[in-house]
């Protein structure tokens, strides 16, 4: 690390009695990215029976869970602009009051077209909120320590996407539209951030580094290996979230909350394994740790594609959250660690355009597989061809791991 480097990150770190409450505040912030999907994805078939009447139901019924990436990908390449130029702070503030109010406005919707603006506006929310967190932990911790925090981070986010998707399960119970009151925890939240989070000084730069173009220490095809990896990633994760409770409607398991089990057991096995994100990364590399974690989502797929019972998916589930477990922390680490300091609220943009732009695609892949192949094979074809890019990124970590070690890779 560079003088640079560690002047702005002594100068954006707190007093150490502040230090805990500053790193609780970020780490309950960061829930609040499952939190916006996870909530309400037990409610998605009682939608859909609702508004049986709208046209185009079944597609627009999915939206209501992934409209917000969409906007997450328009909106976060600008979110992480305005982070660099004007600060972090006041942008997460903005965005956690835009959080609560646009994801309560489900409570009052009376149709699709209103459940959707809500949701679209949610998602400038949230490109607000995941973009300035990330350049936060990257402007507050470096090397091994920002490894370790983005494994606390995940595992945080983890644990709360299972209270919240069994959370939403049981709420879904009682009516469809209760999930959606959760999101106003994101209030409460607001005077952590103001009481806590305080905005990074980042250091002037010299002469020398004025006359540099901004971002010139950013290694940018790491940035795009990133951001291809986050895409293939979240097209294939979100299988479970917008597929899996009419998948199990369709075995014959048509409870909410036990949707929202299902899908939260795999956030939850991603928690622990999130935890061990430093060693692992330090044993595998980078480009190891991808092949790794694409490997075991693959087999999570095919797993849960040949499931009969509700045992053997819960099983399969909890294989795709260990690949969850390392992927996500990976994704967030690589990022932060290929950019130059200047250019982190734009890299962290990106990464959460690309991440969500996954999220947004997924339904437009996976729909006509199912319609084609039916859900089980879906994922058993989908297991595949993720398979296939676990055994090449595999193949690229070993080559690359004996010339250089692991950790550097």
């Amino acid at each position: 690390m560079n003088i640079a480097q560690q002047v702005q990150v002594a100068n954006a770190t707190p007093a150490p009695e502040r230090h805990a409450a500053r790193n609780t505040t970020l780490l309950l912030i960061s829930s609040l990215t499952i939190m916006s999907g996870a909530t309400i994805a037990p409610s998605l078939p009682a939608i859909e029976a609702h508004f049986a009447g709208s046209a185009n139901v079944a597609i627009l019924t999915r939206l209501v869970l992934t409209l917000p990436a969409l906007f997450i990908v328009i909106c976060a390449p600008f979110a992480g602009g305005l982070a660099d130029r004007f600060g972090r702070r006041p942008l997460l503030i903005a965005a956690a009051l835009l959080y609560g109010l646009s994801g309560m406005s489900g409570i009052f919707g009376n149709s699709l077209v209103g459940l959707l603006i809500g949701r679209a506006l949610l998602g400038v929310a949230v490109a607000g909120v995941m973009t300035t967190a990330t350049a936060l932990v990257g402007d507050y911790f470096s090397g091994p320590a920002r490894d370790r925090f983005m494994g606390y981070q995940s595992a945080f986010v983890g644990v709360g996407g299972l209270i919240f998707l069994t959370g939403g399960g049981m709420l879904a119970e009682m009516h469809w539209r209760a999930p959606f009151a959760v999101y106003g925890l994101s209030l409460l939240l607001i005077p952590a951030v103001m009481a806590f989070i305080n905005e990074p000084v980042r250091a002037q730069p010299s002469t020398h580094a004025a006359s540099a173009p901004s971002g010139s220490g950013t290694v940018w095809l790491a940035v795009m290996a990133v951001y291809a990896a986050a895409v293939i990633n979240s097209v294939a994760f979100y299988l479970l979230p917008t597929q899996l409770p009419f998948h199990l409607n369709a075995m014959g398991i048509g409870s909410p909350a036990v949707a929202g089990l299902a899908i939260g057991v795999g956030n939850m096995v991603g928690a622990v394994v999130a935890l061990s994100y430093d060693r692992l990364r330090a044993r595998l590399g980078t480009t190891g740790v991808f092949g790794l974690a694409f490997g075991l989502t693959a087999i999570g797929y095919v797993l849960l594609g040949l499931a009969e019972t509700l045992a053997p998916v819960l099983a399969a589930a909890g294989v795709v959250g260990l690949g969850l477990g390392m992927m996500m922390p990976n994704i967030a680490a690589a990022a932060m660690a290929a950019a130059s300091p200047d250019m982190r609220g734009r890299i962290a943009g990106g990464m959460t355009a690309s991440v969500f732009a996954g999220h947004f695609i997924s339904p437009f892949v996976s729909q006509p597989m199912i319609a084609a192949f039916g859900f089980a094979n879906t994922y058993v074809y989908v297991g595949a061809g993720v398979g296939v890019i676990a055994m090449l990124a595999g193949a690229i970590a070993f080559t690359y791991a004996r010339r250089v070690p692991a950790s550097v890779a």
